[in-house]
């Protein structure tokens, strides 16, 4: 438990016990995402802007490899064969990291894709980019978890009025 003033869990000026569940934090967002305070539009954008940036790099280094093969002369076959594959892998990339911002990935078909999506990396960070735009990525599942959580926890903690053993019968 936190003794912190104003944590999720404990209202300010408390160190009483937990109120309810707390939030997930989210990479670069912590639980700001909650109730979009704490810089979380500043945040967006920083996040936004980052993972642009890294891809836009990460695209230059990528065209210095390509460059390269061209020195190289390994063949038209094999500079064609390199270009589909980065596109083919950022593809799915893409796509696989857009799907784990809605929910949680399979731990087994992850492991026998990590090959696959460390070759694709542009295409997750174009993802983490787009949905920076949006939202923060992986706010919508958390949201989601949380808000079912705080009401699983609002049911359970309701409490009835009076005793059912002194319940007036009527006859």
């Amino acid at each position: 438990m936190s003794d912190e003033p104003g944590t999720p869990d404990t209202p300010a000026g408390s160190t009483g016990g937990p109120m309810g569940p707390r939030p997930e934090p989210l990479r670069f967002f912590g639980t700001s995402w909650v109730h979009h305070d704490d810089g979380y539009a500043a945040r967006r954008a920083g996040v936004a802007v980052g993972s642009l940036a890294a891809a836009a790099v990460s695209c230059l280094i990528l065209r210095f490899a390509y460059q390269g093969l061209q020195i190289a002369d390994t063949g038209s076959f094999v500079n064609v064969l390199v270009v589909v594959m980065f596109a083919i892998c950022s593809a799915l990339a893409f796509r696989n990291t857009w799907d784990r911002f809605g929910r949680h990935p399979d731990p087994d078909r992850q492991a026998s894709l990590r090959g696959l999506l460390a070759i694709g990396f542009v295409g997750s960070l174009l993802a983490y980019f787009f949905r920076s735009l949006i939202e923060a990525p992986g706010e919508k599942l958390h949201r989601a978890e949380y808000e079912k959580a705080r009401t699983r926890h609002e049911h359970r903690t309701t409490r009835r009025t009076g005793n059912p053993a002194k319940k007036k019968r009527h006859r």
